[in-house]
């Protein structure tokens, strides 16, 4: 699928991996949809790319929201191509810690979120995209979702981060299959450390670390090689059903 004149909704799109990802889109000739919470951030980010985006306030847990957002899509721009799911969070907890037993309401907020609202937007966008007439290939959607490799290397503390990602990896393959028919290509990232805003506030010594941990390159990865591989995906009509991890070859250590 060409980005040019095709529309993306983009959760998570107000900052981090999401936003870059929202403006590579634009400049590529892409209508654009920043789904997102922070309405204040997000209606930055469209005003800055101008009239090939727009904002949708968004809770990817709300089906109301996630309709509405899609909506948005069709009634802005004509139709919805394309979702990509970068909204998320990141709690860590031990399952025994200094205070006990691991909250369950902390564990059910993060899968909540990160699995579940995934689905959430994947269904409904998935939905939209049947409606669309296929391209002369015979596509009518892609759908890119971010894991972590945490879902393969989680650490310590990282019990509910770990499953939740590791949810969307494993919904990847079952969901291509499904919509093999209809023509839509579902993909999932998963990053390794990336210079985000969750890293912006550590240390100088924590974050050369981290950077010593990745083999090569050794630093944290940059939110457009994310956004950069969206765009691959999106142009590749080959990959589908699979899970890319963009990650300079780490594997995590248990702490």
């Amino acid at each position: 699928m060409q980005i040019s004149g095709k529309t993306f909704l983009v959760t998570g799109g107000s900052s981090g991996l999401g936003e870059v990802t929202a403006r590579m889109l634009a400049a590529g000739g892409a209508n654009v949809v920043i789904a997102d919470m922070n309405r204040e951030q997000g209606e930055k980010v469209a005003a800055a790319i101008g009239g090939a985006a727009r904002f949708a306030a968004c809770d990817v847990t709300s089906e109301a929201d996630v309709e509405r957002a899609v909506a948005a899509c069709r009634d802005q721009f004509g139709a919805l191509h394309g979702a990509i799911n970068c909204a998320g969070i990141v709690l860590g907890e031990r399952v025994i810690g200094r205070n006990g037993a691991h909250r369950l309401d902390s564990f059910v907020r993060i899968v909540n979120v990160n699995l579940i609202g995934t689905f959430n937007v994947i269904r409904l966008a998935a939905n939209a995209m049947a409606q669309n007439a296929p391209s002369p290939a015979g596509e009518r959607g892609i759908i890119v979702n971010t894991a972590s490799v945490a879902a393969f290397d989680g650490q310590i503390g990282q019990a509910g981060y770990s499953a939740s990602k590791a949810g969307v990896v494993g919904m990847t393959l079952p969901i291509a299959r499904e919509l093999a028919k209809l023509g839509i290509r579902v993909m999932t990232i998963a990053p390794g450390i990336f210079d985000t805003a969750m890293v912006g506030g550590f240390t100088e010594e924590l974050r050369h670390s981290l950077e010593g941990q990745v083999p090569f390159p050794s630093r944290l990865g940059r939110a457009d090689e994310y956004a950069s591989l969206v765009r691959h995906i999106c142009e590749n009509e080959m990959l589908n059903g699979e899970v890319i991890r963009l990650d300079g070859a780490i594997r995590m250590a248990p702490k």
